[in-house]
């Protein structure tokens, strides 16, 4: 059954007076009112949530958000799937309308994380590697300085690529009302920066943040009852890679975003060239360039370059991270795989304001871990 986004919505990204619960009711709240759908009408209800148990101590946000939006008695379910939560809350929910189970699914997705020091959020998220790796004090970051010293020397790539992409991505940032981050940087700040792990300084990272970002789905053939234009899920598919980075056989190679991308767009029928822009998972910007070579954008080794001619500028041929990625946008864990498909929804539909890109078709690749588990999402526009 053919899928539609009716409605989407995300909150102001940073750090929000406001807990988990408060941030996930007001991101459905305001979902539901671009739809123009009634609460009743909700028959799923997701929350995509990696750690409010490690964070805050709260558990159950699935029946507590049931609860604060006057949703008692629709099926409720929590979605962890590390730092790609969001993407699998996309699944979820478009899983759960595509088989016919639900006529209207609701996906949350949220995080609160500023009121713990970098050190304490650093090391929740770092208990997502494997046992023996966080024994040894391996942390995401580490994973990340690695590979970009690996990547930069293999394929000859200059350090001011990476640069690059953090000032294209502060640049959209500083468009979006609801960013983290609304201020531009140039090349030279980047590099500037504190080193965090060698080569990568503090404009290599996303920030820690709060914030909630929400979809509405339903089937394609009824979303005609709310509204003239939607956005269709095209394509949606998710893949896994090995629990222990060491064990890839290439490090720069992500198999879980070969895999998903794949099978996203086999099940769309899309070629690359018909991507007309793209929300990438961004975390660190050398995984800008190692989605746009494992979706099959760039060869291995090349995407760099299209940072450095503007290929990816809001103006070049492939637009990426329109929204100012995690890394000026925000990334609060569960909500940023939502709020990527808010963002390729908001260019569809015309409502990116001063960001706006000519698009009709999107992609966004959520990434677990580093690589660990990835869901790959494409959208495209429709009028009734």
């Amino acid at each position: 059954m053919d899928v539609a986004i009716i409605g989407a919505s995300m909150t102001q990204f940073g750090q929000r007076d406001a807990w988990v619960r408060e941030l996930l009711a007001e991101a459905g709240e305001a979902c539901l009112a671009d739809a123009g759908v009634p609460r009743e009408d909700v028959e799923h209800l997701y929350v995509a949530n990696m750690a409010s148990g490690e964070f805050e101590g709260q558990t159950g946000l699935m029946n507590a958000l049931a609860h604060d939006m006057g949703m008692l008695g629709a099926y409720a379910e929590r979605v962890d799937n590390t730092s790609a939560t969001g993407g699998a809350g996309v699944y979820e929910a478009w899983q759960s309308v595509a088989s016919g189970a639900s006529d209207c699914s609701l996906l949350v997705g949220a995080e609160k994380m500023t009121h713990k020091t970098t050190a304490e959020s650093t090391d929740v998220i770092a208990s997502l590697t494997h046992p023996v790796e966080y024994k040894h004090g391996v942390t995401l970051p580490s994973f990340a300085g690695l590979t970009a010293r690996h990547y930069l020397e293999r394929f000859d790539a200059p350090r001011e690529s990476l640069a690059e992409v953090a000032v294209k991505n502060h640049a959209n940032g500083a468009l979006n009302p609801n960013a983290q981050f609304q201020t531009e940087i140039d090349v030279e700040t980047a590099l500037d920066s504190p080193i965090i792990a060698d080569p990568l300084r503090l404009y290599d990272f996303c920030p820690v943040t709060d914030g909630s970002a929400a979809l509405l789905f339903c089937p394609a053939d009824r979303a005609e009852e709310y509204t003239d234009e939607f956005v269709r899920v095209a394509g949606v598919a998710g893949a896994t890679d090995t629990h222990v980075v060491h064990e890839r056989e290439d490090p720069t190679v992500m198999n879980g975003v070969v895999e998903s991308g794949e099978q996203a767009f086999g099940m769309a029928g899309w070629d690359r060239d018909d991507v007309d822009v793209a929300e990438l998972h961004d975390m660190f910007t050398i995984l800008e360039f190692l989605q746009l070579e494992g979706l099959g954008f760039a060869d291995q080794g090349t995407a760099w370059k299209m940072a450095r001619e503007g290929t990816t500028a809001r103006d070049g041929d492939l637009p990426v991270n329109t929204s100012g990625g995690l890394k000026s946008k925000g990334h609060p864990l569960g909500a940023s795989g939502v709020a990527q498909v808010v963002e390729l929804y908001e260019q569809i539909q015309g409502e990116a304001g001063d960001r706006q890109v000519e698009a009709d078709r999107g992609l966004a690749c959520n990434v677990g871990g580093f690589g660990n588990c990835v869901v790959t999402t494409l959208v495209e526009g429709v009028s009734a």
